[in-house]
Formats: C-alpha cells, sequence, structure tokens
C-alpha cells in the first residue's frame, strides 16, 4: 500500500525559509515513474495546486510561488521536496504531497507577518 508522509512545516515569519518533505512508501516503482505535486489549502480556502515535478524532473509552479519555491525529488529515497523562501503570510496553510489519488495527511506552514 502506497503511503506519502509530510514533514516539515512550521511557524517562521515573513521573508523567512522552509523545506518540506513528502516521503512516499510502499513502492519504489510507483514514486519513481510518477509525476508528484504539492497542494496547500488555507483556512476558509479550497485546495490549491503549488508545483507539481514530473518523473523525469521537469517542474511547474503556480504564478504565487514562481521565483520563491522549488520542488525537488530523490528517487532514490523515495522523496519529494518543497523548498520555499521568501515566505509571506498569504503562503500559511496545510501543505498537501499528492501522487496519483493518493494524498498525505497535510503539514502545516504558518507565516507570522
Amino acid at each position: 500500500q502506497v503511503q506519502l508522509v509530510e514533514s516539515g512545516g512550521n511557524l517562521v515569519q515573513t521573508g523567512g525559509s522552509l523545506r518540506l518533505s513528502c516521503v512516499v512508501s510502499g513502492s519504489i516503482f510507483v514514486f519513481s515513474h510518477n509525476d508528484m505535486g504539492w497542494y496547500r489549502q488555507a483556512p476558509g480556502k479550497q485546495r490549491e495546486w503549488v508545483a507539481r515535478i514530473s518523473s523525469s524532473g521537469s517542474a511547474d509552479y503556480a504564478d504565487s510561488v514562481k521565483g520563491r519555491f522549488t520542488i525537488s525529488r530523490d528517487n532514490a529515497k523515495n522523496t519529494v521536496y518543497l523548498s520555499m523562501n521568501s515566505l509571506k503570510p498569504e503562503d500559511t496553510a496545510v501543505y498537501y504531497c499528492n501522487l496519483g489519488l493518493r494524498w498525505g495527511q497535510g503539514t502545516q506552514v504558518t507565516v507570522s507577518s
């Protein structure tokens, strides 16, 4: 059974940085041959797409995070990362890792003003 576990969320000040991790367990083949995505959901708002990385390493970003966030993956570790710089209060949300129809439990990122 494939499971996704996020970590790395924290409380940071505006302008700070964080790196989120998502470890995929259960199938090395599934991870290395699929696109991975990060989404976020702020209180009272719908979940929104943040970034995705293809199995070959190509990355795409939402306009709101472009130039500040970087998605990467380590297939040897079954892990996808989201490096977040120049954080803003509007980045405050629960961040979720996604693989196909599978989701992690989320990790809270709070950016104080």
